[in-house]
């Protein structure tokens, strides 16, 4: 069964995450060029791989409707869940070095995605600095998230690192025209914690932990975020419930 379906193609002009994608500075003329080296949009169903780690790369994705995880699988079996990618964003980009996908790429619910042929990216890249531009600030903002996840990884307790996870979720919530303070997590609490380093148990704790401190109120899958200032308290190291009502008297 196929779980990738060609859509009928829109322009790039008309996106509604054109200022989040590639054609951030580019004119109608150059933007209905970048219109031609796609195809033609394609729905991935809820679950399916739109590409697996070692296929060969000929596309980056653009994110035009839904939700993605990125995962890969060490030598010894072991899986390791490497990011979270919403609607305009890319796929592929960690490809570019070795020409092979990097990572299995899978939906978290139905999606939409815009095939971009990479060979005629980079010629076309080359005749229009908006758009290598735009390519190279997509490439360092990776870079930055990756640097960001380490450094949870590394210096953050299990509450902090859910604390940053989610305000880095809201964030990109905002930009995107979205409420920061009340959104639907995609992901399961398993997603969450393999992303995160941190076992399912792990998660949970965490999770009562941030609604016992009145911080962030988590029922199913969704998420409101009760006070962003003690969330980023929380994450910059005031983590102990002494520290955090003293945070609250201040902003009261």
């Amino acid at each position: 069964m196929n779980h990738c379906l060609p859509l009928r193609s829109e322009s790039c002009a008309n996106c509604r995450v054109r200022e989040l994608c590639l054609l951030v500075g580019l004119d109608t003329a150059d933007a209905r060029r970048l219109d031609l080296i796609i195809p033609q949009r394609m729905k991935v169903k809820k679950g399916a791989v739109l590409f697996h780690l070692g296929d060969p790369m000929r596309y980056l994705y653009a994110i035009h409707h839904g939700f993605f995880k990125t995962t890969f699988c060490s030598e010894d079996g072991r899986e390791q869940l490497t990011g979270f990618q919403m609607p305009g964003e890319l796929l592929g980009i960690d490809a570019i070095s070795s020409g092979d996908y990097a990572c299995d790429a899978i939906a978290l619910e139905d999606s939409e995605v815009c095939p971009i042929r990479f060979t005629q990216l980079e010629r076309l890249a080359r005749e229009l600095p908006s758009l290598q531009h735009n390519l190279n600030r997509t490439l360092s903002q990776e870079l930055v998230r990756d640097h960001e996840v380490l450094m949870w990884m590394g210096n953050l307790k299990a509450q902090e690192r859910l604390g940053a996870f989610l305000l880095d979720l809201a964030t990109r919530m905002q930009r995107r025209g979205y409420s920061p303070h009340a959104f639907v997590l995609r992901m399961t609490r398993e997603d969450i914690g393999a992303y995160l380093g941190l076992r399912l148990e792990t998660v949970c704790r965490a999770i009562a932990y941030l609604r016992n401190n009145d911080i962030v109120r988590i029922s199913g899958r969704a998420v409101e975020i009760v006070s962003q200032e003690r969330l980023k308290a929380l994450v910059s190291g005031c983590s102990s419930p002494r520290k955090l009502r003293s945070v609250q008297e201040r902003l009261c």
